[in-house]
């Protein structure tokens, strides 16, 4: 019987039928509930078809089973593009950060994955989305704009009340008079045939489909064209707003004249003697370093009286001279930070202060004076008073003097019971 079927089937395709309305693209079955549906669909499957499609106005469960439709490769094309976001994200910022161009900031490591997670993050929801998005057009074979089916009025009623199943005249086991009698058999209450209408080898979409694309294509370019054509024209008018939102107000700026002031200007400027709610910083000592007396004022060579001089104090400032100072005047102190050895490597000359240095400015300088060079800097060096507060400030300096200590210490500065231990 197979071998009859197989022999029939290949001799109806050798020698296609010929129908007056076009080619035959298909057959449309309609069915009275979904439950008809999914036994029609599970006979269509028995019976070897694999080119069809059930239609309804909404989701049918068991359809997939009956219809043998398998699990969708999806995800896993889905997992596939996260993780090539992910080992994307992390070869990058490794090629960047750790080997193309290895920069020391403040003694951090030039690699490490905490830091990098963030990035490799998004660009794996980034590749996942884009693969999920194209994934599926491409999977469902879309974007497919028109299909023979939408000329069939009984095809329209799917988006309402009707449950149809179209078998398309291409599967290899499509045979006119036997798939109508199958359907009929599995409880099709109406079998339409689907031609193609005008030549057969042209599966053209509706005109007004194609002028539609068309002419939104044409508007969509024209913001463009507009964009394009204020970047490079030159008036001496303003663009048109057309939201001009806060642009444009009933304002006086800083560098406007104004007639309201006898000076005519628009900026007041600061009121003399004033100071703002909370910035008096009328202690001199703590904020600049400065010990005042009637014959006049010298850098203070102690410490402000707000401060409690300990160890917490003395690891907050190791803390920020790592963050600050340590890109220049290295960990040690003595000048080698990795902005100098970069200056070497690319062939030039220029050398830190060495904060250790026996006998060096540094070390024979005041407590406020250093606290003022770090706050205003000098010669090649930045102030860093708006980066770091006048604490952290006073604990750096607190951390310099025992960084001094340490590598100048002599004998004598170990205890004697202590001493034996070393060597």
């Amino acid at each position: 019987m197979a071998n009859a079927h197989d022999d029939h089937h290949d001799h109806a395709h050798d020698e296609p039928a010929v129908y007056p309305d076009g080619e035959l693209y298909g057959v449309l079955a309609e069915f009275d509930t979904p439950g008809e549906l999914i036994d029609a669909a599970r006979k269509v499957r028995d019976a070897g078809y694999t080119e069809f499609d059930a239609y309804s106005p909404f989701p049918v469960h068991g359809i997939d089973e009956a219809m043998g439709i398998k699990r969708t490769i999806l995800p896993l094309i889905v997992f596939g593009g996260g993780l090539t976001g992910l080992i994307g994200g992390v070869f990058l910022q490794w090629w960047m950060n750790a080997y193309n161009w290895p920069w020391n900031i403040a003694g951090k490591p030039a690699w490490s994955i905490p830091a990098n997670v963030p990035i490799a993050f998004e660009a794996t929801i980034l590749f996942s989305v884009l693969t999920t998005f194209f994934g599926m057009w491409i999977l469902n074979k879309l974007p497919q704009v028109w299909h023979p089916f939408f000329r069939s009025d009984r095809f329209a009623k799917v988006t309402d009340d009707a449950f149809v199943l179209g078998i398309e005249a291409k599967d290899r086991r499509f045979d006119h008079a036997a798939t109508t009698k199958l359907l009929k058999d599995a409880g099709a209450i109406a079998i339409e045939d689907v031609h193609l209408e005008g030549d057969p080898r042209r599966k053209q979409m509706p005109k007004w489909i194609t002028a539609f694309i068309v002419a939104s294509t044409a508007f969509a370019l024209i913001p463009f064209a507009i964009a394009a054509k204020a970047r490079n024209s030159h008036s001496s008018e303003p663009h048109i707003h057309i939201f001009p939102d806060m642009d444009f107000q009933p304002k006086y700026k800083s560098d406007t004249a104004m007639d309201l002031f006898p000076d005519g200007r628009s900026n007041r400027g600061a009121i003399g003697g004033t100071v703002a709610r909370g910035s008096l910083n009328a202690d001199d000592v703590f904020y600049r370093g400065i010990e005042r007396s009637e014959s006049g004022g010298a850098w203070t060579t102690g410490f402000p009286k707000q401060l409690e001089i300990n160890d917490a104090l003395v690891k907050r400032g190791q803390n920020r001279y790592n963050i600050y100072c340590s890109a220049c005047h290295g960990f040690d102190g003595r000048g080698s930070g990795a902005v100098p050895l970069r200056v070497a490597a690319g062939g030039g000359a220029w050398q830190a202060r060495n904060l250790v240095e026996p006998g060096g400015a540094s070390v024979m300088m005041p407590n406020g004076q250093l606290f003022n060079t770090i706050s205003n800097g000098f010669n090649t060096m930045m102030g860093y008073a708006n980066q770091i507060p006048h604490a952290d400030r006073w604990a750096i300096v607190l951390y310099v003097r025992a960084l001094q200590r340490s590598q100048n210490a002599a004998l004598e500065d170990v205890p004697a019971d202590h001493r034996g231990s070393l060597r």
